[in-house]
């Protein structure tokens, strides 16, 4: 341990291997230890504010403690005081209708040196023209920046999915619309039975021209001959009609309009290519549209089959709403055996 101590003493604390017990500092280890004092030295300059120097009360950097006033200092704060003292003695002067030529000239070349020095102005104290310009860039950059960042997340929230789903989103509307409604009928004294009232005026006719819609046929009405010319009328509506080929014809034939006593009955006129063509296509469309339309319903396993296929089991159906009711007897005493014969 006394080794240890002894080599420790003769270590210098600033050399690199004073972490080594056995290390002795020889002059290579001094001379190092002194340069890199003397480059330390050169590189930071001193930090600690001069200790005399000199700064005038009115200068506009006085609360800088490095700062001292050089003559371009003094000159400004002369040239201020001046430009004040002139600008108090031309007020009355200017009322009187007397102006000093010199003065104004001086006054002018004051007032442009401290806006080129200083670059006074109401928005940007001292400040230069270039400083200025830089600083309404640094703005505009802020502002377009802030813009990008709001559209990217106006962006984001646009392509992101909606958190609810279909059903949800429904009954989440149709509550906030019924509390809408409530607010209203509240606040004009109704009740949800005189909810009609706040409807307005195309709002109700809507309303009425959804109510006057005609029905669907039901039952045999299906089957019946305003439903059938219903039909044909709704096939036969885009269906271009050539009066001038229909007048030529009416013309060549007499018998045109032939009823049964007629001894053409039963013979068959000739038909033009393009109208067979259409008459094919429009089949085509309708065999086309019959196929594509698909409606979900729901299926039962525990009824009876009672079809041979879909077409069929579609025809039950509507046999079953119509009539029913008037056949149920009838089908019940067939399924257990007690029908009685005629």
């Amino acid at each position: 341990m006394g080794k240890e101590e002894a080599a420790a003493g003769k270590s210098q604390p600033e050399c690199i291997n004073s972490s080594n017990p056995f290390h002795e500092c020889s002059d290579y280890c001094l001379h190092q230890i002194a340069e890199a004092r003397r480059r330390l030295a050169e590189d930071l300059p001193d930090s600690r504010p001069p200790e005399e120097r000199t700064v005038h009360p009115d200068c506009i950097n006085a609360n800088n403690p490095y700062h001292g006033c050089s003559e371009y200092c003094f000159r400004n704060i002369a040239d201020a005081k001046a430009a004040i003292e002139r600008g108090e003695q031309e007020h009355p002067a200017g009322g009187s209708g007397k102006s000093d030529g010199t003065l104004e000239q001086a006054d002018g070349d004051d007032d442009s040196s401290r806006q080129e020095d200083t670059g006074a102005d109401d928005g940007y104290p001292q400040m230069t023209e270039k400083q200025k310009k830089l600083f309404e860039l640094q703005l505009k950059m802020n502002e377009a920046r802030k813009a990008n960042q709001q559209a990217m997340v106006a962006e984001k929230k646009r392509m992101e999915p909606r958190g609810e789903s279909r059903g949800v989103s429904k009954q989440k509307w149709l509550d906030d619309r019924k509390k809408k409604i409530g607010k209203l009928l509240d606040s004009n004294g109704l009740d949800m039975s005189k909810s009609y009232m706040l409807d307005t005026q195309d709002m109700a006719e809507a309303k009425y021209k959804k109510w006057e819609k005609e029905p669907a046929p039901h039952g045999w009405d299906v089957f019946n001959q305003k439903t059938l010319y219903d039909a044909y009328k709704k096939r036969t509506k885009n269906i271009e009609v050539d009066m001038e080929s229909y007048n030529k014809a009416k013309e060549t034939d007499p018998e045109f309009y032939r009823d049964a006593s007629s001894l053409q009955y039963g013979k068959v006129s000739k038909v033009a290519e393009p109208n067979i063509d259409r008459m094919v296509n429009e089949l085509k469309e309708r065999d086309e549209k019959r196929k594509s339309f698909s409606r979900r319903r729901k299926f039962n396993e525990d009824k009876d089959i009672d079809s041979i296929n879909d077409r069929n089991e579609h025809f039950n159906k509507k046999i079953e709403r119509a009539f029913g009711k008037y056949t149920l007897e009838i089908k019940n005493n067939l399924e257990r055996g007690t029908a009685l014969p005629d």
